[in-house]
């Protein structure tokens, strides 16, 4: 199975594989409704095209951040979550430095902590599995609130309304920020198949983006249909990220991929990073271009 992980670490893993088979996840996390149709939906039948981000700049990201969830803020800084047992937890960070301006560990110590995102002037943060959900107040990481779900966590983000979840399986679901209450899901498919192993999220230009697990590819997904309208293709980002840390003689292992997927308004630009990576790359991808104001919703 381990020369399974690296290959897919390298990007050679078939996207055939990836749709057909639900890897178990070894060390982080799979279980449990939107608008009017994004400007980039694909037409029904279409395949979906095979996208190249173009690098603009790059950040220093924490090398021991075990990276679950990734939100920038609108103001230079960015939330992320981490995962591990005895590691999990929620921080703010200034984008440009890597100083973290604040963190809060996952309430429950023996907790994996997936996903968070922020609505509403709160961060809403994950664990694999446990079933459970933390609320912080998103300036000062006070716990304000609790909440129950049935199956695993894995990745979160917003459409500046409702929180949009994913649990492992093709299935995202759409969630009440107040009650944690299930609104609506979709399951995601590419060709008429079930994409499994969804992971980190984030919502832009009316799409949905996801990191999918063990894989150097991010899904564009129409919210409204479930249907990948384009496949953006990481494996330099992984390829420079692995180089980077085996010159500091800490090589990356099959568990540190791609996970971190941040939407920057004003720039029409992603953040992207994994998990114990030391670089967050700023790229643009065709498709995806700027809006008016700052991200929304911020903190």
């Amino acid at each position: 199975m381990r020369a399974v992980f690296l290959l897919s670490l390298l990007g050679l893993v078939s996207l055939n594989t990836v749709l057909a088979q639900s890897t178990p996840r070894a060390s982080s996390p799979a279980a449990a409704p939107a608008s009017a149709a994004p400007a980039n939906s694909a037409p029904v039948n279409s395949v979906p095209a095979i996208l190249t981000p173009t690098i603009v700049n790059r950040y220093p990201h924490d090398r021991a951040a075990f990276t679950e969830g990734f939100q920038y803020l609108g103001d230079g800084t960015y939330m992320e979550s981490t995962g591990l047992v005895g590691e999990s937890g929620v921080r703010r960070v200034d984008l440009k430095t890597g100083k973290v301006l604040g963190r809060v560990a996952t309430p429950l110590s023996t907790a994996f902590g997936e996903g968070v995102t922020v609505v509403g002037g709160v961060a809403y943060h994950l664990t694999w599995q446990d079933g459970l959900a933390f609320a912080f107040d998103a300036g000062t990481l006070k716990e304000v609130g609790r909440y129950r779900y049935g199956g695993e966590g894995w990745g979160l983000t917003t459409n500046g309304k409702d929180l949009i979840m994913s649990n492992g399986t093709p299935t995202l679901v759409w969630r009440d920020p107040k009650t944690f209450a299930v609104k609506r899901s979709v399951t995601v498919t590419d060709g008429g198949q079930p994409v499994r192993n969804i992971n980190e999220l984030e919502y832009a230009g009316g799409s949905v983006y996801a990191n999918i697990w063990l894989t150097d590819r991010i899904a564009r997904i129409d919210p409204q249909t479930g249907k990948v309208t384009a496949w953006i293709d990481v494996s330099a980002l992984t390829r420079e990220a692995s180089a980077s840390a085996a010159r500091l003689g800490k090589p990356l292992t099959f568990d540190d991929i791609p996970n971190g997927i941040a939407y920057v308004p004003e720039r029409g630009t992603l953040l992207l990073t994994g998990k114990r990576w030391g670089t967050i790359f700023e790229v643009k991808v065709p498709g995806l271009g700027a809006t008016n104001g700052r991200a929304q919703p911020r903190r």
